[in-house]
């Protein structure tokens, strides 16, 4: 999810060999803390009623460490993700815990120091980590666990945050998963024009995924016919963009970019004035994030969320039941669910383990296969920690954010 920074592709080799090293000694067996066997059970955990709880857990505590940028510029799923989370931990204690396990969850704000936050997690005595999804942060807590202790990065689509040597997973598809995806509804919707808006190839998340889009266009026959750079969560006049597409515009193209909903509208309603009011838009996780859905002038378009929530379906009534218990409602809805998959695909790892050490719940995660998530079905067999999930497509239809197609993963 969104612009990481560069330079990742040396650093993250240099911990893959460190944890090569690390990994060896240790044969991954269980160490007598959680017992062995068993799924985790979601439907349980979420029919948990908080005001009729059983007995209290009374093993070992499974310890979930969150590790969480809460900037203006993440904290809006981070912040959220950070307090769903132990919520759920709440609900899976309600009913006993796991195996009779109980589950502890603390936060740590990266702030300044994501490497201190992270090393106060693993000193608490951290299982597993959830950390967040930009590479600055991500990296330095991947340096101080030397890939021993399992991170899975909710919120992010970044692949080269992605290493199952060094015990660092995706919880979601990738930046190519879900521009490609968007290239084939595109074409699959008859358009065989494409105007894309990039902040230069190759650039983390803002280049990337145009990078991925156009690619796949042209690969199934389309042409990108124009190629537009901006500045990300900045330029909402494109003036000179907009005269310039004007130029070559045949009112049928799809317009494509990794831009924030905001921008993505400002655009539109300028190009309308030029009389393009034929275009079709699609964009990616950010236009979710960033409120696509209560946006003005935003009926047609089109992204790529992680989750295509309907009222009544277990991420929906989670959260209802979050709101109802805490009496807040949380912000960032599509993402929520990736933060509460993050701590079930940790435990997951423990119970098939029958382990607490992290090389060894970290061998039994990488051999997960078929885990049926809130926000899908989850396999990291056979993979490098990129799950090869599914992408919704979202489109706004009379005024609601609804599910128009789901391209295979």
């Amino acid at each position: 999810m969104f612009k990481t920074f560069k330079s990742v592709l040396a650093v993250l080799l240099a911990f893959a060999m460190l944890a090569a090293a690390c990994g060896g000694d240790d044969d991954g067996g269980g160490d007598n803390g959680v017992a062995s066997g068993g799924d985790v059970d979601i439907t349980s955990i979420l029919e948990a009623d908080l005001g009729d709880c059983g007995d209290a857990p009374t093993g070992e505590a499974i310890k979930v460490g969150m590790a969480m940028d809460f900037s203006d510029v993440v904290g809006f799923v981070d912040i959220p993700g950070s307090k769903l989370v132990p919520f759920v931990a709440e609900k899976i204690n309600c009913q006993g815990g796991i195996n009779g396990s109980p589950v502890e969850v603390r936060v740590a704000e990266v702030g300044g120091d994501a490497a201190l936050a992270a090393q106060d997690l693993l000193d608490w005595g951290a299982h597993f980590l959830i950390g967040p999804p930009f590479a600055d942060f991500a990296l330095p807590i991947l340096q101080t666990t030397g890939g021993d202790v399992p991170m899975f990065v909710a919120a992010s689509t970044e692949p080269t945050l992605a290493d199952a040597s060094i015990n660092s997973y995706l919880v979601t598809f990738d930046d190519f998963g879900m521009s490609e995806a968007a290239a084939q509804w595109a074409y699959d919707e008859g358009i065989r024009r494409a105007i894309v808006f990039t902040e230069g190839a190759g650039i983390p998340y803002t280049g990337v995924n145009p990078d991925a889009f156009a690619a796949e266009f042209t690969r199934l026959g389309g042409e990108v016919v124009s190629t537009q750079t901006y500045v990300w969560a900045g330029d909402t006049d494109f003036s000179s963009q907009v005269n310039e597409i004007a130029q070559i515009s045949d009112n049928t193209e799809v317009v494509f970019s990794a831009a924030l909903g905001f921008q993505v509208t400002a655009l539109r309603g300028q190009l309308e004035g030029q009389n393009l009011d034929g275009l079709t838009y699609i964009g990616t996780d950010a236009l979710d994030a960033t409120g696509i859905q209560v946006e003005a002038n935003n009926e047609g378009i089109a992204h790529t969320p992680h989750t295509s929530i309907s009222p009544g379906d277990r991420i929906d009534t989670l959260l209802a039941d979050y709101e109802a218990a805490k009496g807040e409602a949380l912000e960032s809805r599509g993402f929520m669910g990736l933060y509460v998959d993050s701590m079930f695909l940790g435990i997951q790892g423990m119970l098939d383990c029958g382990c607490t050490d992290g090389p060894g719940i970290g061998e039994a995660v990488q051999a997960i296969e078929g885990f049926k998530g809130l926000t899908g079905e989850i396999t990291y067999a056979g993979t490098n920690g990129i799950p090869p999930k599914d992408v919704p497509i979202n489109r706004i239809v009379d005024g609601e954010d609804v599910l128009v197609a789901t391209i295979e993963g």
